[in-house]
């Protein structure tokens, strides 16, 4: 008998949680969730803010300017004025360089097992457990670099993605030496 009270009373409850999921839901700014789809999701800190989300916020509301994001570059400065509608700007290099993208290698003769670099690695990308070796999830790895100063015994380096099909991409032309017609 009171397994049956209880299926009635979670039955009771269930409903009562869909109804207010559904009646006290909160809708997000749309706008955020467009900006936040261009940001590379590297959430590595380079922009100012803790993560691509909270900054996507920032330009939403007028109080961060497009061109903070080096890990998006100059193709994401552009998508962003793109969707705003305003002018892109140059990379504002108080928040870093454009790089080609990298991913964290763990050199695990050299590694401790000391559990630093998991603890800042904002994407989840290494595994390991205490005192044993760690690796890096190469497709999860956003190259964030974070991971490397708190590794005491420097085994982490910061290698170029290898080129795949899947990754292949046309060289950007030299402008430099456009010729000006009169």
């Amino acid at each position: 008998m009171s397994f049956f009270v209880l299926i009635i009373m979670f039955a009771v409850l269930g409903i009562l949680l869909g109804y207010a999921a559904i009646r006290f839901k909160v809708e997000g700014d749309p706008l955020v969730d467009q900006i936040d789809a261009v940001l590379p999701q590297t959430q590595c800190g380079q922009c100012n803010f803790p993560g691509c989300r909270p900054y996507a916020q920032a330009i939403a509301n007028g109080e961060a300017d497009i061109n903070q994001c080096p890990p998006g570059g100059e193709a994401g400065i552009a998508a962003l004025a793109d969707l705003l509608g305003v002018e892109p700007k140059p990379l504002n290099e108080d928040n870093g360089v454009e790089k080609e993208t990298l991913v964290a290698v763990i050199d695990e003769n050299t590694c401790i097992g000391c559990k630093l670099c998991i603890q800042a690695c904002p994407v989840d990308a290494i595994l390991g457990a205490p005192k044993h070796m760690h690796t890096v999830i190469e497709a999860e790895c956003t190259g964030c670099e974070l991971c490397i100063p708190p590794c005491p015994v420097e085994c982490i380096t910061m290698e170029p993605v290898a080129k795949t099909l899947a990754l292949w991409e046309w060289d950007k032309p030299d402008t430099s030496q456009q010729k000006v017609s009169s």
